[in-house]
């Protein structure tokens, strides 16, 4: 069917040709029933300048009918839009304010989210603004833009997505220097944003654990550019389900606790369930708001917590029973058995604890060398049926100061006191060991060659000193092609992107890790710049 000329006035006939276009099947007369609507909108545009104020409300009207019939089109038959040019995509996607940046893959997936969000009874104000922040986020990755984040959400907005709190903008997160290459780049766009005072800050899930009445926006959306490589996923409350790696091989996935935890044991097996967190400062974190070691208890149930980084001081005996004392006095009923060790090289450095509601056999702190035990890295709790070490290993440091005492003492040293102990009874080592062993245990391996916890030097004495000493790890173990991380430093958003390390384990001693029932992360828990890690172990 050819149309020669559309006016004003014989819309109504452009839709009627659309409609009649959807029911033959016919796509090729749909499309170019579009292309032609778009040189026709052109015209009219040129000409309603001069038409009276009265025809220039019917074009208007009828405009919008028209788009609102090539939509229904669409919605009817999916599958149109892969065949759609450019031009046609951007005239739909403009009809229902959805943003019309990038090329061709990238408009497809925005209309296909639409469709999809519409389907699920998401309302139109919602699609679209997620469409917007979906478009954005490729737009900054591709064409870094040296303007500030314009807010592209009202108060008004806001209090009808029922987010956290009144949110004023869209935070989004550029590059310093040079950019580099996009390929291989993963960007993640966290949609919750707060207004402080100073700043607009992105605000982090606590762990108290407590109900919200406020609903929280998991909307998670991909969008693959094919031809610069981009992998985006939006996903504002679960970032850490984002394969975030600089060079991802074929065959990983990223961690989710939700999906990859095995089914919990039975009541008639028994077990102990041993926890690991290196909480940067035990007192700021006993004072966030929201934190509650209750809570964490409650949710866990764990047998033993090992603490790292307790930062407690102890300038003398009295003044560490007094720290303790009031440490102690902020956890958890059930929990009477806790031993710690300060630094006191250093005050306010360092620092490790267990605490248990089993009383162990015996318990140690240290390695029983002067030259190794003035920072409080250590302690040695006994069980039943194995030994269990909280412990913080040196950091290298600025400069790679302390990697020669690290790889050619401690390390060495620590192996050796943990073969000797393994000599009665099986041992498991837990903590914040400094190192990424892998390539898959950082986001950026190419870049950090020579920073402290993942350079060859330290990545060959983890290997040495532990696992071909027969000490395995159990994460990697069960998960050997997950991409699961457990520190991410403060700066430049690193826990919103996923951009991590994994530098904290459960080693155990050959001889039961076919005991161990689940090795897992609990990257929702917040607080520190390391998350927690949990071992079940059937004992």
């Amino acid at each position: 069917m050819l149309i020669n000329r559309v006016t004003p006035r014989n819309l109504k006939a452009r839709a009627l040709v659309l409609l009649k276009a959807r029911v033959m099947g016919s796509e090729r007369t749909a499309f170019a029933s579009s292309a032609i609507t778009n040189k026709e909108d052109q015209k009219q545009k040129r000409s309603i300048s001069s038409a009276p104020q009265s025809e220039k409300s019917i074009v208007k009207e009828n405009r919008v009918k028209g788009h609102a019939v090539e939509i229904q089109t669409i919605r009817d038959d999916p599958d149109r839009i892969e065949a759609m040019t450019v031009q046609e995509l951007r005239t739909t996607m403009r009809s229902v304010g959805i943003p019309t940046t990038g090329c061709k893959s990238d408009l497809v997936s925005a209309l296909k989210c639409f469709l999809a969000d519409e389907r699920g009874g998401q309302s139109s104000l919602v699609t679209v603004e997620h469409a917007s922040s979906i478009m954005k986020a490729v737009h900054s990755e591709i064409t870094p833009s040296k303007r500030k984040a314009k807010n592209s959400y009202g108060k008004n907005q806001a209090q009808n997505l029922n987010t956290v709190s009144e949110v004023s903008g869209l935070k989004q997160f550029k590059k310093r220097g040079k950019s580099p290459a996009v390929s291989r780049s993963i960007v993640e766009v966290n949609s919750e944003v707060i207004t402080t005072k100073q700043k607009l800050s992105v605000k982090t899930d606590g762990i108290s654990g407590k109900k919200s009445s406020q609903v929280k926006r998991k909307q998670a959306s991909k969008i693959s550019n094919e031809d610069d490589g981009i992998d985006l996923l939006v996903n504002s409350s679960e970032p850490w389900t984002v394969l975030a790696h600089k060079k991802p091989q074929q065959g990983w996935v990223p961690y989710n606790p939700r999906t990859m935890r095995p089914p919990p044991l039975t009541d008639d097996t028994k077990f102990m369930k041993l926890m690991s967190w290196n909480v940067n400062g035990l007192r700021a974190l006993l004072k966030l708001e929201g934190f509650s070691a209750i809570e964490l208890a409650q949710k866990e149930n764990f047998d033993v917590l090992c603490l790292q980084e307790t930062k407690l001081q102890a300038s003398d005996s009295n003044a560490k029973e007094k720290d303790v004392e009031a440490i102690k006095q902020c956890l958890i009923d059930g929990y009477d058995n806790s031993f710690w060790t300060c630094s006191v090289s250093k005050l306010g450095y360092s620092g490790t604890a267990i605490i248990s509601r089993i009383k162990p056999l015996s318990v140690k702190y240290g390695l029983g060398i002067a030259d190794h035990d003035s920072e409080g890295r250590l302690v040695t709790v006994e069980f039943d049926t194995f030994y269990l070490i909280s412990g913080y290993v040196p950091n290298s440091g600025d400069g790679l100061r302390r990697l020669t005492y690290r790889i050619t003492q401690w390390d060495t040293s620590l192996s050796s006191y943990m073969k000797e102990l393994e000599k009665s009874k099986p041992v498991i080592l837990t903590g914040d060991l400094n190192c990424a062993h892998q390539e898959i245990d950082i986001f950026n391996p190419a870049g950090n060659k020579r920073s402290a916890g993942f350079t060859d030097e330290e990545r060959q004495s983890f290997e040495m000193n532990f696992l071909s000493k027969g000490f395995v790890d159990t994460f990697r173990k069960q998960h050997p092609g997950v991409v699961g991380y457990t520190y991410w430093g403060y700066r430049h958003g690193a826990r919103i992107t996923n951009k991590g390390w994994r530098l904290d384990y459960f080693l155990v001693s050959e001889s039961i890790v076919d005991n161990v029932h689940d090795s897992y992360i609990l990257p929702d828990i917040t607080g520190s710049d390391h998350c927690p890690i949990g071992l079940i172990l059937k004992v």
